[in-house]
């Protein structure tokens, strides 16, 4: 009985989930790394390459967001304040520098998780559990996606323990590396101390546009940040991605605008803000949160299998109010097999190439799961709203 004791108590604490994730993301980059090059051809951390590469390219005052077909296999997109964050990692050599930015994205997506103040030990140590396959895929990718997801889980708990700053500061970051993270400020509504939060998003992002001014004159700031605007502004191309337009496309050969379809779930989504703004109980607010999560991945027409890191931390704070029905236990699984476990070895290649891929199917129970949350929420414009806001 003491054995047995012993072992629950050592899967239980939280070591061993640190041990976890680190030893992951420094594994996956020395595998990485180990994998040779074929000359010409992308390395197997490119996108590492092309963050590092943004850097130097700031620096020595050149677009960050052109083509470097001698460097780099695509194009950089996100802002200059992150290119310029990348600066360490640009001075590093790969063997260092990639073990350093998978920690990085892990153990802060581990960290924010930890910090979440709603959910208790056991909720806690789930979500982390539940998300770690989806961020191993992440960081075989050399992505940001963890430390989008933890921004977010961030500013979370920050607004849940009233700190305004801390959550405009991590809406701020999460938005200078991936623009739909500021929708986040919207979450504001369901706290007291908006205005509080508004003055310090104001002041954060006025410090991330102008800190590249570090290494750069205004004069070629002002030009960056126009380079940086067209590249957005012609990011249509044919991908529509593991998302809602995806979806639309494949299964019933729909192929509405993109920037539709993106407005109209923009639209549910503030809706369903609004709604719970009416009844702001927990429960109410982690729906949304985890609502926010799920829907910056599906709606967004890029979306990869490792953004889904993301969508699977909205799935986890779903399940964690959720009433733990049967059918909520059954739906989560089919969510994990279809998320997690389809794109991998685990699942016959064949399948996967002829049904996953085709028919986006890592997305639809993420889609379908949004939805459900969006219903549940909506219904609160038909009840009475909370007397005691």
């Amino acid at each position: 009985m003491r054995l047995k004791a012993r072992i629950r108590f050592g899967l239980q604490h939280p070591l061993l989930l640190w041990m976890v994730y680190g030893l992951a993301a420094v594994l996956i980059s020395l595998q990485r790394l180990s994998l040779s090059r074929v000359p010409g051809e992308p390395t197997a951390y490119e996108n590492y390459r092309i963050f590092r590469n943004a850097f130097t390219h700031l620096l020595q005052h050149l677009n960050p967001y052109a083509a470097y077909p001698a460097e780099q296999w695509d194009l950089f997109k996100y802002s200059p304040a992150f290119a310029l964050g990348m600066g360490p990692f640009a001075a590093m050599p790969d063997w260092l520098g990639l073990p350093l930015w998978n920690l990085l994205n892990s153990w802060t997506l581990l960290a924010a998780i930890f910090a979440l103040p709603v959910l208790d030990a056991r909720q806690r140590r789930f979500m982390a559990w539940f998300v770690l396959p989806e961020l191993v895929v992440s960081l075989q990718n050399s992505q940001s996606n963890g430390l989008t997801a933890a921004l977010l889980l961030f500013a979370f708990a920050a607004m849940e323990r009233g700190k305004s700053w801390s959550a405009a500061a991590q809406v701020a970051l999460s938005a200078f590396i991936k623009i739909f993270g500021i929708f986040a400020a919207a979450l504001a509504w369901l706290y007291p101390q908006k205005g509080r939060f508004v003055a310090w998003l104001t002041g954060w992002s006025v410090f991330l546009f102008l800190i590249p001014l570090l290494v750069l004159p205004w004069s070629q700031l002002e030009q960056v940040y126009r380079w940086w605007l067209e590249l957005l502004l012609n990011d249509h191309d044919a991908s529509v991605g593991l998302s809602v337009q995806g979806w639309l496309q494949s299964w019933f050969g729909l192929q509405p605008d993109k920037l539709g379809v993106t407005l109209a779930g923009l639209v549910v989504w503030l809706l369903s803000v609004l709604a719970a703004g009416r009844r702001p109980e927990v429960k109410n607010r982690v729906l949304v949160w985890a609502s926010l999560l799920l829907w910056v991945v599906i709606f967004n027409h890029k979306a990869e299998s490792p953004t889904f890191v993301v969508a699977l931390s909205g799935a986890a704070l779903w399940y964690a109010v959720s009433e733990r029905s049967l059918g909520a236990k059954i739906f989560l699984f089919v969510l994990f097999f279809a998320a997690s476990i389809t794109p991998t070895d685990l699942f016959p290649r064949a399948w996967l190439n002829e049904w996953v891929k085709p028919y986006v199917l890592k997305a639809v129970p993420c889609i379908a799961l949004w939805s459900w949350i969006s219903v549940l929420l909506l219904r609160n414009f038909f009840r009475a709203p909370d007397s005691t806001r």
